[in-house]
């Protein structure tokens, strides 16, 4: 079966979230990026959605601005739209590629995926950014069909200029699914 990529959630826009969204969106995919609502938000802040998609839009802005460019052209930030996981996790529907690209901690990393499922279209594949965690520790308790289409896609910094990807498959990782990918 050769899947085609249509959409890509990026889950995390730091340095690594943003330049993996601006390289797809370089190449004519649209990428939902969503963070984490900023946690020292006042609670009425909390109540305007600017305020709690701050740090998408930051990472968005900066991905914007970065020298070297990290988009081909300026216009291609409109291939990007910005969310928050509390507010926009279940968009993540709407994509054929997830991948998570938070922080370096197995506790955050596995509590996303438990997330993520919740509002996954099966058959969707996930892929971690990680260069340092298991992919068996990331998806202990995950169904199998979720270990079949997860693995890790290790993209390296800066992302358009870096021609590396490394894809690391797991024990249960589908051959069919890895191939597409590849």
């Amino acid at each position: 079966m050769k899947r085609k990529i249509k959409k890509v959630a990026v889950l995390g826009a730091g340095v690594m979230g943003t330049g993996i969204a601006a390289h797809l969106a370089n190449v004519g995919i649209p990428c939902l990026m969503l963070d984490i609502v900023p946690p020292f938000l006042s609670d009425e802040e909390k109540k305007i959605p600017a305020k709690r998609n701050m740090f998408a839009a930051s990472g968005l802005k900066a991905a914007l601005k970065a020298k070297p460019a990290l988009f081909f052209t300026k216009s291609g930030g409109s291939m990007i739209s910005i969310g928050n996981f509390e507010d926009d996790l279940h968009r993540v529907s709407e994509c054929d590629w997830i991948i998570e690209v938070v922080k370096e901690d197995l506790a955050i990393k596995q509590g996303l995926f438990k997330e993520i499922v919740k509002h996954r279209t099966e058959g969707t594949i996930v892929t971690s950014n990680t260069s340092g965690l298991s992919i068996e520790s990331m998806t202990e308790g995950m169904t199998e069909e979720f270990c079949n289409h997860f693995m890790v896609t290790h993209f390296f910094n800066p992302v358009r200029y870096m021609k590396l990807l490394e894809l690391v498959v797991g024990p249960k990782s589908d051959p069919e699914v890895v191939e597409d990918l590849a």
